[in-house]
This record gives C-alpha cells, structure tokens and sequence, in this order.
C-alpha cells in the first residue's frame, strides 16, 4: 500500500490545466508515457520499480471536502473544477512493466490512457514514485551486482529525504536484491525483513565494554550482532571471544559482529583472525559506514573477510546520481499522434511497445522501441495492468517481483554488469516509429 500522501501533492499548473481543459470541454481520450531521457554517468541500465504503489495512488485518488474547501478559499479556480475534483475517480487504463525489469532510454515504463482531464491531473505524483523508486532500484542492483553472495541491508533512513523516501528507498532496494532494512514500518508495511544491531551510544553508556555487549546479548538474545569498534576494534574482537562461552552457557549464540569504520578490509582480517583463533568461527562479519558499490567490489576484489554490509545515505540518497531525467509526456490525443521537438528533449510519438530480445543463452541482446500495434521480434515489456481504473490482478507478493528482479539481472549482459560502462546496450527505433516521428515534425515546421 502506497504511503499515504494528500491528493494535494502536485503542482500548481497541473490543477491550472485542468481549470482550462474543463472550462473548453477539452476531455478527449489522451496518452501519456512515463520514460527516462538519459542514463546517469556509470549506469549501464535502469531497474524499473514503484509500478505497485503508482497504482495504488490510481485506484485510491480522492479529494475529500477539506480539500476542496481549502482550494476554493484560494480563489484560484472556479466551481466547474471544484465540483469535478469532488467527484474525482481515475477511469483510466494504464500498460506498464513489470517491477524489475532492466530499462533504457526513451523506452516507456507506463502508459496511461483516460481522458484528457484525469492523465494530466496524475502526472506529478505517478512521476514522484516511480522515479524515485527506480532510482533507488537502480542504484541498489548495482550494489547487489558488486557484491556477489553477500548479505546486503538498508540502513539509510535516516538519511533519506524525508519519511516517504526512506520507505520506498527499502521497498526498491528490496526488489532489485537486497536482504532487508533497518526501517520498521518498511516491515510492517512491505513486509521487509527488518535488521538491526546497536549504535555507539549503547556502548558509551557503559563503563565497561564488555558489560555493554553482554547487557545488549541479554536484553536481545535473538541474533546477536554487537558493533565493536567503539574504542579499538580488535579489542573489542577479543571481548567477543570472552564473553562468548558465558553466553553460550545461558544459550544464546553470538551471530555476528559489526565494524563501522576505519580500513573496513584491514579491520575484518584482523576481527576475522581472532574470532576463528578464540573458537568463534561461525560468528560473521558485518561493515557498515560509508558504504557504496565501488567500496563493495573493493572488498570483493581484496577478498575481506564481510560477510554482509549494512548500507545507508549511499544507497537512499543514491549520492552520485541523485535524479534521473525522466518524463511524462504526451504522445496522443484525439487519436492524433502528438510529438515534442524542443530541442534535447524531443519525444517519439504515439503509443509504443518495447520488444527485448535474448541470445541462445537468454541473455539480453537487443531492445527495439515501436509503435504499440507493431509485431517485432521479441518478447513484449509492456502489458495491461489497469483497466477503467481497477487492477487487472490483485499485487503481486513483494518476494515475487524480487525474485523477477534477480532473474532479470542474471540474464544482463556482462558489460552492462561492470561499473563503469563502456559498451552501450543496443536499444533501436522501428522504421514506422521514425517515419511517423519523421511526419509529425514536418507538419510541426510547416506550421
């Protein structure tokens, strides 16, 4: 279920469209589709991710009297929006692909077809989730690439841009590969694995080390996991393997151990040593701090012995790539075919299919983007999922579009699995697409 978010949460000018478009009758059946321009410098490809939740705020869109009592004390619009808002209820149909699937470039990731009024009113929020979502995806397959086998966890709440984006920053990391999160409402809302250690505090209230991490093992003797690095961290190893057979005596198991800082791979060596020394082998490793998926291949590359990472602002923030150029534009109204020409953000136009096609070894090998009613070879991206505003088939579990996810990513290309790109992915454009596009702007100069 979608974070709730008032149905206010839009812009300005899509309400002043509306005023307008009702105001001439304009309400004809209009196309919009939701595409990325560009990729962000390194990214290969985009993961898609938030289609569930965009549906969600479809099916659910209602503008209760509060607000539209609010927006008439504005002055702004008159009562023909009013009333329509009062009655507002998307009708629409919508085509998408599905959650996890890799993406590129001008290829739409949704369509939303309804009348003119209904596909503009939904356009800034479908864009606030599904570009952050797939962002955040985006960003989290590329850790989950560099980090083969190991255990990947979410811990940027708090750095996320507000409480909204630290939810769908766990439920897009989620799908493209991770193991949990940190947020608790993620795991009461999305059913997230929820994990968790200690933070630095616990061990400072204590004037003894040792007697933080066995007061910590007590109060939560389930999976224990106690970050040693507070003072000197092969100290702290060396407490572990102390307090170890004391615990084990009263049953609980010491699961793993945390480092937050300093030369990650040096640290889990020495950490590594000493636990399997004082008998404690099976007790793993976990980095956190400053986490990205340059750091993770590092640490693969190096062989450190981390079993598992926890990761934050990196990761909800997605700090080298903060914002993907993307767009909801429309490509058909009326039945007439609609292009854009300003100048680095033209569209193609009309409504339109990707078809992806694989190599004998299921590999992708090729995307072609055309116009919806063509047969291209391949396999079809985009289906119905809405139709006259309700679902076609109920969510599908968050644990099956993960696992779409890592088949998806398995099936990558081996260039588009490194870091840093230097082969694109072919995607091409259909002859009738260009040839339409080619005639619309003709049209267009001649005006």
């Amino acid at each position: 279920m979608t974070p709730s978010a008032s149905p206010l949460t839009t812009d300005l000018y899509q309400l002043n469209m509306v005023q307008a478009y009702l105001d001439r009758g304009e309400d004809k059946e209009a196309v919009f589709e939701f595409f990325v321009r560009r990729l962000p410098p390194r990214r290969g490809f985009l993961l898609a991710a938030g289609l569930q939740d965009a549906l969600d705020y479809l099916e659910n869109l209602r503008f209760s009297e509060a607000d539209v009592a609010w927006l008439a004390a504005t002055g702004r619009f008159r009562s023909n929006l009013l009333d329509y808002l009062k009655a507002f209820r998307f009708t629409g149909d919508v085509e998408a692909m599905a959650e996890g699937t890799p993406c590129f470039p001008d290829e739409p990731l949704l369509r939303v077809v309804a009348p003119l009024p209904q596909a503009q009113l939904v356009e800034t929020r479908l864009i606030n989730i599904l570009h952050f979502q797939t962002l955040i995806a985006s960003k989290a397959a590329r850790m989950v690439l560099a980090a083969p086998g190991k255990t990947l966890a979410d811990f940027g709440l708090r750095t996320a841009h507000g409480a909204e984006a630290g939810l769908f920053s766990a439920r897009a990391s989620y799908i493209a590969g991770f193991d949990g999160a940190a947020n608790v409402e993620a795991g009461r809302r999305y059913g997230i694995p929820v994990v968790g250690t200690m933070a630095h505090s616990f061990v400072q209230v204590h004037d003894d080390e040792e007697q933080a991490f066995e007061n910590f093992a007590r109060a939560r003797p389930e999976g224990v996991i106690l970050l040693i690095d507070t003072y000197d961290v092969e100290a702290g190893a060396r407490k572990v393997v102390a307090l170890a057979p004391k615990l084990k005596a009263d049953g609980i198991a010491i699961r793993g151990v945390r480092i937050d800082s300093g030369d990650l791979a040096a640290s889990a060596r020495k950490v590594r040593a000493i636990l399997d020394a004082g008998g404690l082998k099976e007790v793993i490793i976990l980095a956190s701090g400053g986490i990205n998926e340059d750091v993770l291949q590092r640490m693969n590359e190096v062989q450190a012995p981390i079993d598992g990472y926890g990761i934050g602002v990196n990761l909800d923030a997605s700090i080298d790539a903060p914002s993907l150029d993307c767009a909801y534009k429309l490509q058909e109204y009326a039945g007439r075919p609609r292009r854009k020409l300003s100048p680095g953000k033209e569209t193609w136009p009309g409504r339109k299919q990707v078809w992806r096609r694989y190599d004998a070894d299921g590999i992708m090998c090729g995307d072609m983007i055309s116009l919806a009613h063509e047969r291209q070879a391949g396999e079809p991206l985009l289906v119905p999922v809405m139709r006259a505003g309700k679902r076609l088939a109920p969510p599908p579990p968050l644990a099956d579009i993960r696992a779409q996810a890592a088949r998806a990513l398995q099936r990558l290309p081996a260039p588009l699995r490194r870091l840093r790109q230097d082969q694109p992915y072919a995607v091409t454009i259909s002859e009738p697409l260009r040839a339409l596009a080619a005639d619309i702007e003709a049209e267009a100069r001649g005006r």
